[in-house]
């Protein structure tokens, strides 16, 4: 008997609604999907609500659909360290954005835990292949756990979360093949346009770097810093390391990769194995909390950067990777990380793909590594927790206050159960107002920091990127070249006609496939290499 890929019996009534047809999208439910962009939000740029019932329903099953490792960002490395604070803001105390106790005292030092990673291939994957890298970082502070989760690049290729799970479709292996497939990276950025600032970024060196140790972080969503008055600013998060910053072409990652398909976690395991620690200085960029109406693009777009010349970097602490794990899975694999992990004086902005995160990456944790997956020591505060959470799956010991009556696992309670904590600072309390809708944000200008960054980039890394790009677009269905040419063309005229005249010159040679890894162009000549060059050996 077949497999009936659909999941529905002969029995299903086939019906449609007056407003579907056999291309409609719809949920589990059989619910048309109307708008699959933008969820549903306070205004265009306002926080999400609770009953975004289509994104919640999308993302908790994306959550779940690797069992045991982790969906995106499986290969990773590690390694335990400090943040030491410089405890100021440029000339200024930082305590005037944010109260926030790691930043107060300068010299105070926060153990951390770092996990890098790539993002869309398993967990023996090669650590040469084009990919954004995670750099997320665990600060065991004195008021609890901060996790500030981020990757190497600065932008983001989406800015609503309910794209997430497309995005990431898109990039991984196809389905049936069970190959990543250039064709449909490249259908969905065709039809994503805000995509195109980090596809520059990706297909240029930069998506490929040397190391884990060679490269920078950032916290790519923007946050909000509070002071003791309860007044926010918005800021940005960057790790610029204090080790230059390299990054390989396609040709030099595929001879490394043939070397070595370990390399970056063996180079960090080696350096501070040897007393070479990495180290990276923790530039913040702050924002009046406002919409800004003088930039033209709105400062919670995940898509786009604040332009350092305009919004400066400020240094304020360094961190200093020098210990191994002692064991990979029970550290590595199994720490957890969530954007939702913040401690006073720090808070969320309104960025719609930061508040999907938020949910998403807790929810995660939850299904992959168990519901008590904070009490595993790598995840577990270093500090008191007491807590009225009890049982669930691989529970082995119960958060209890030091007096807590073991009876009152509630509050409140007048015989012996847990109290409120006092709230030191004053309470952050925005003003949200606006009709709930389904929109995106007004200043979307999804073209114009693309170009700006291919201007930016050194002439080799131009010249790199147009030929990756090329490579990946040249076995692509036509109409999909047509629209990135078109779209190049919007962010940059030069950019566009390298583009354009790259993939009129490669259509004298032959390019058979598209299911390649990105950036590479030779899958089918390997498959026969391996094939034509091997020697024959008798059975035994």
């Amino acid at each position: 008997m077949g497999i009936n890929v659909s999941g529905e019996g002969d029995s299903v009534d086939a019906r449609f609604g007056t407003n579907e047809n056999e291309e409609t999208l719809t949920n589990r439910q059989g619910h048309p999907v109307t708008n699959n962009q933008n969820m549903r939000t306070v205004g265009s740029r306002g926080p999400t609500t609770l009953e975004n019932y289509d994104f919640l329903e999308k993302i908790s099953h994306f959550d779940r659909e690797r069992i045991p490792e982790r969906v995106v960002h499986a290969r990773g490395a590690g390694a335990h360290g400090y943040f030491e604070t410089y405890g100021s803001f440029g000339n200024e105390p930082i305590a005037k954005y944010t109260r926030a106790k790691l930043f107060q005292k300068k010299g105070k030092q926060t153990p951390v835990f770092v996990r890098f990673s790539s993002v869309i291939h398993g967990g023996h994957s090669p650590e040469t292949l084009r990919d954004p890298r995670g750099f997320a970082v665990k600060f065991y502070t004195e008021d609890g756990n901060w996790d500030l989760v981020g990757n190497n690049l600065k932008i983001f290729f989406i800015r609503d979360a309910l794209k997430f799970p497309d995005l990431v479709h898109a990039f991984k292996p196809d389905p049936v093949t069970n190959i990543q497939d250039g064709e449909r990276i490249f259908d969905f950025v065709s039809q994503s346009p805000e995509a195109l600032h980090m596809i520059t970024f990706l297909f240029s060196p930069w998506g490929i770097p040397a190391n884990y140790r060679m490269m920078q972080g950032s916290g790519v969503n923007t946050y909000k810093w509070v002071n003791e008055e309860g007044v926010a600013h918005l800021v940005k998060y960057h790790w610029e390391p204090k080790q230059p910053i390299k990054n390989l072409t396609q040709k030099q990652a595929e001879q490394v990769q043939g070397k070595n398909f370990n390399h970056a976690t063996q180079d960090l395991y080696e350096a501070i194995e040897e007393g070479n620690y990495p180290e990276w200085e923790l530039f913040v960029q702050v924002m009046t909390d406002d919409e800004h109406p003088e930039l033209d693009f709105d400062p919670l777009d995940p898509t786009k950067l604040w332009r350092k010349e305009e919004f400066p970097w400020v240094p304020v602490g360094k961190m200093v990777l020098n210990k191994n794990p002692q064991n990979y899975f029970a550290e590595v694999e199994q720490v957890a990380f969530g954007t939702g992990v913040l401690v006073d004086g720090l808070d969320f902005s309104d960025d719609k793909l930061l508040q999907g995160r938020t949910f998403s990456y807790s929810d995660t944790q939850r299904y992959r590594v168990g519901t008590n997956y904070l009490q595993l020591p790598i995840n577990a505060p270093k500090k008191h927790v007491a807590t009225n959470q009890r049982d669930g799956q691989m529970q082995y010991y119960v958060d209890q206050g030091t007096k807590q009556n073991p009876h009152v696992n509630y509050e409140p309670s007048i015989l012996g159960g847990l109290k409120e904590s006092k709230q030191e600072g004053k309470e952050y309390t925005p003003l949200v107002s606006g009709e709930l809708s389904r929109k995106s944000i007004d200043r979307t200008n999804d073209y114009a920091q693309a170009g700006e960054t291919y201007r930016r980039l050194a002439k080799w890394e131009q010249d790199e990127l147009i030929s990756n790009l090329v490579k990946a677009l040249m076995p692509c269905d036509q109409k999909i070249q047509e629209t990135m040419v078109n779209f190049f063309f919007e962010c940059d005229q030069e950019y566009g006609e390298r583009v354009s005249e790259g993939l009129k010159s490669e259509k004298t040679t032959e390019h058979p496939s598209h299911r390649n890894a990105m950036g590479a162009d030779s899958s089918e000549a390997a498959i026969q290499q391996a094939i034509e060059e091997s020697e024959v050996s008798d059975p035994y």
